[in-house]
């Protein structure tokens, strides 16, 4: 037993190096090259969309926490069982690891702007971990062999270890654990704390000046904000904007090595640095962006100032042909959407942003530039550390989600959300306010009521409303009294063009959730 603890610790320190290793390469390579980043991106690329939303769902934002320590579980068992076979059917703890490698590498040189260095990180991982797992189990090994001498009556005294020097031996094996484990755990962390650092562009950010946009600054009147306790602010702050991408660590691109490629069915092609932006008119505006993995009554959706340029000045510089109809949107990190190149030149303010309430655009939300496109979801449009836009059709290209089975040009539906009061709550007699809010971007939202129980549907007050790009606020006051008990609160949006919310329930796969967002409350 006490052996078999030894061989499960020689395997997971083992796994340790190999993964500490790959970290220090890493930052000679790219941070996304080690085997976690790897074969956790090639996860994310093949993850079936139903289980991936179930887990949006479930986790929210924090999916990529729960990607990262489910690998780490399965990194430590396979590692605990490739030491304990290792000692009893050498090599094949050896084989386990060189398979892992093996995987990793490829899913390194998979990734769309690998190079053939992003092989290194997980093959010299491999080789030290390998190496090192069996100069442990060879000293493991060894103290079996004394110990089961010293156990055998029948062994020659001389050749038989003394308890103390069988202590001593043990000690030894232990020590060799703890000091590869020590320093398995020092590089891994080195690894990544240098990496982080030296790309780091927060400093960067920190001292950009954004320009001064052109026109009145967009205004939220008073109105726009009902301050309601539980209601959802109008603005949302960037920290808590919400953030979902396929992006396991946050990209760090540098304005200095930042550009923006527009090509393809053009006459011309375009590429501007950020220093070119300077020569550009910028703009700002007030948007409402929405997630189209978000659920009815879901908080994947945010309203922010965004800074920026606008995107119909960009591509026509370049002269698209006549016969293009679709945008072509690449990330650093090779995420692609598609966009409907009629929607980007129909005269709304798409841009490409640079800032966002009134500070350049934080690392996890594009920095230093990335789109905003009022009307589309997000998995269509919103690209972040974009570098280019590839002008083509639609029966010629597939961007990432599309190839997934999503819909190919995603338009926002319309929706709205009951902020308060909380679901499952006990709420005493009298008025009772239920709010929320409601969005139908570039349409605007005209209306929005409320149901309780299977009762008629009753208007609601509407916040102001700066734009018909941003969700607006809602509210009903509701007088409970007398009505104790269990009752379900349904509410419902119409938007601009007359459009009411449809009440038939679907999923978000493939082009939005739809339904009517209710919530249970008790009155007594």
């Amino acid at each position: 037993m006490a052996d078999r603890g030894l061989r499960t610790a020689c395997g997971i320190v083992a796994g340790g190096v190999t993964l500490g290793v790959a970290e220090l390469v890493s930052v000679l390579v790219s941070p996304d090259s080690t085997p976690l980043q790897a074969v956790g991106a090639w996860i994310v690329d093949h993850t079936p969309d139903g289980f991936r939303e179930w887990i949006i769902g479930l986790v929210g934002t924090n999916d990529k926490v729960l990607l990262f320590v489910c690998m780490g579980v399965v990194a430590v068992v396979l590692a605990a069982v490739a030491g304990i076979v290792e000692r009893e059917r050498r090599p094949l703890g050896s084989i386990l690891f060189a398979i892992f490698g093996l995987l990793s590498t490829i899913a390194a040189l998979g990734r769309p702007n690998a190079t053939w260095t992003w092989a290194f990180p997980s093959i010299l991982g491999m080789v030290a971990g390998i190496l090192v797992l069996r100069s442990l189990i060879g000293r493991v090994t060894r103290f079996g062999e004394f110990a089961a001498t010293a156990a055998d009556a029948e062994t020659a005294e001389p050749q038989r270890l003394s308890p103390a020097e069988l202590a001593v031996e043990r000690r030894l094996v232990v020590r060799g654990i703890v000091i590869a484990g020590v320093a398995a755990a020092v590089g891994g962390i080195a690894g990544r704390i240098i990496g982080l650092r030296s790309r780091d562009v927060s400093a960067e950010r920190a001292d950009v000046q954004l320009p001064t946009p052109t026109g009145a600054e967009p205004s939220i009147e008073p109105g726009a904000d009902l301050r309601i306790p539980g209601l959802t602010p109008y603005l949302t702050s960037n920290a808590d904007f919400y953030r979902i991408d396929t992006a396991l660590t946050v990209p760090q691109v540098s304005k200095d090595d930042w550009s923006l490629r527009i090509h393809g069915m053009v006459d011309r092609e375009i590429r501007l640095s950020y220093a070119d932006l300077a020569a550009k008119t910028p703009i700002e505006r007030l948007v409402t962006l929405a997630c189209v993995s978000n659920p009815v009554g879901g908080d994947l959706v945010g309203n922010a100032r965004w800074l920026g340029y606008r995107l119909d000045e960009l591509i026509t510089a370049a002269g698209p042909h006549p016969d293009a109809d679709m945008v072509l949107s690449r990330s650093i990190d090779g995420f692609t959407a598609g966009s409907p190149l009629a929607v980007l030149l129909d005269g709304r303010d798409a841009m490409l942003a640079v800032g966002m309430n009134g500070e350049p655009l934080p690392t996890a939300h594009g920095y230093p530039a990335r789109l905003v496109v009022p009307g589309l979801y997000g998995y269509v449009s919103a690209t972040k550390w974009v570098t280019e836009l590839e002008i083509t059709r639609f029966d010629r290209a597939e961007a990432f989600w599309t190839k997934r089975g999503w819909s190919a040009k995603g338009p926002i539906k319309t929706e709205c959300r009951i902020d308060t009061p909380r679901g499952r709550g006990t709420i005493a007699p009298g008025k009772v306010t239920i709010a929320g809010v409601a969005w139908a971007q570039h349409r605007g939202i005209r209306g929005v009521e409320v149901r309780i129980d299977q009762g008629d549907w009753r208007p609601a007050r509407l916040a102001v409303a700066p734009s018909i790009d941003t969700w607006v606020q809602w509210a009903y006051d509701w007088d409970a009294t007398g009505s104790t008990g269990v009752h379900t609160v349904w509410a419902r949006a119409t938007d601009g063009t007359g459009e009411t919310q449809t009440d038939r329930e679907q999923d978000v796969v493939p082009d939005g959730a739809t339904g009517y967002p209710s919530l249970t409350v008790r009155i007594g």
